[in-house]
C-alpha cells in the first residue's frame, strides 16, 4: 500500500506547523476506462439565451482552454455501475429495467450528481458531470454549433423556429432504446457514443444574457434550475427530470435519453494536501 507522505514534507520544509496524523492510503483509481485531456483548446459558443437589446442573437464564440488536466470516461456510465450505487443504498432505482451493460438512461441532473459524489467517496477520486465547455472540448468533431439564422428584429419567435428547424434537418431517424456500447463510434479523442441516441448532463446552468448594444457589454443572469444536457444537439432541462420527452425541454427537439459521463480531477499537488487533511 502507497502513503501520500509528500504534502505534508513540503508544507514542513516550507515552515508550515504540521499535526501528526496517521497517513492517507492513495486513492484506488476506478476501473472505468478513461482518457487523459490535456493540451486541447476549442471555439466554443457560450450556451443559454443572449438578447442584444430586445432581438434574439447568437451567442458569441470564445477560445476554451482548460488550466488543469482531467480525466474523462471513454464510454457512458452504465445501467449496472449505476446499479452498484442503487444497491448501497446512495442512488434512486431507475424507472425502468434493461440490461447491465447499456449505458443508464433515465437519468435526472440530481441522479447524476448523487452518482458523481458515490463514486468519488468509493474510490477517493473527484469525479463530477464535465462543464458544458469541457464536454465540447473532448466531443471535438462530435460538438454541433447551435449557431441559427437571427431572422427579422420585428419577430424574435423566428429564432426558436429556426433553431427547431436546424435541429429537426440535422435529426435523423433514431432508435429511441438505449444502445450497447460503441454502437456511434469513437471521435478523434478516443471517446464513444457521443452525440448518440444518449444526452449527457454537464454541470452548466440556463443562462439569460442581455448584450447592450452601445457598449457591448453582457448582463447575465443564471438559472440553475435548468442544466444543459449534450447530445446531437445542446438541450436545457429541468433538473430533477428523468424523461425528456415529458416536455421539460425548453428550447427546440428534447432529448431521446438522459445519462451521464463523468470526469475525474487529476490528482496534483494541492488535491494531494486536502487527502492528507481529510478536505
Amino acid at each position: 500500500m502507497r502513503f501520500l507522505y509528500a504534502p505534508a514534507a513540503i508544507l514542513a520544509l516550507a515552515g508550515f506547523a504540521i499535526v501528526a496524523l496517521p497517513p492517507v492510503a492513495a486513492a484506488q483509481i476506478s476501473d472505468v476506462p478513461q482518457q487523459r485531456i490535456d493540451g486541447l483548446s476549442t471555439d466554443y459558443r457560450e450556451a443559454g439565451e443572449f438578447l442584444s437589446g430586445n432581438m434574439p442573437v447568437n451567442a458569441p464564440v470564445v477560445t476554451f482552454s482548460p488550466e488543469v488536466p482531467f480525466f474523462v470516461m471513454r464510454r457512458q456510465v452504465t445501467r449496472g455501475e449505476y446499479g452498484a450505487c442503487v444497491s448501497a443504498g446512495a442512488c434512486r432505482a431507475l424507472d425502468t429495467a434493461g440490461e447491465p451493460d447499456l449505458p443508464a438512461t433515465g437519468i435526472s441532473f440530481e441522479d447524476a450528481n448523487t452518482y458523481a459524489a458515490w463514486l468519488s467517496r468509493r474510490t477517493g477520486e473527484v469525479w463530477r458531470l464535465p462543464s458544458d465547455r469541457e464536454w465540447r472540448l473532448f466531443a471535438g468533431t462530435r460538438a454541433v454549433d447551435d449557431a441559427f439564422q437571427e431572422g427579422s428584429p420585428d419577430n424574435p419567435a423566428e429564432r426558436w423556429l429556426s433553431r427547431y428547424d436546424e435541429e429537426a434537418r440535422r435529426r435523423e431517424p433514431e432508435e429511441a432504446r438505449a444502445q450497447p456500447v460503441g454502437t456511434f463510434g469513437e471521435n478523434e479523442h478516443g471517446l464513444l457514443d457521443l452525440s448518440g441516441n444518449v444526452w449527457e448532463w454537464t454541470s452548466t446552468c440556463y443562462a439569460r444574457s442581455r448584450i447592450d448594444p452601445a457598449t457591448g457589454q453582457i448582463a447575465r443572469h443564471d438559472n440553475c434550475g435548468v442544466r444543459i444536457a449534450e447530445g446531437a444537439h445542446r438541450a436545457y432541462l429541468t433538473s430533477f427530470i428523468r424523461d425528456p420527452k415529458s416536455g421539460a425541454c425548453s428550447v427546440g427537439r428534447p432529448p431521446t435519453n438522459l445519462g451521464m459521463r463523468l470526469v475525474r480531477e487529476e490528482k496534483g499537488f494541492l488535491s494531494g494536501v486536502r487527502s492528507f487533511f481529510g478536505l
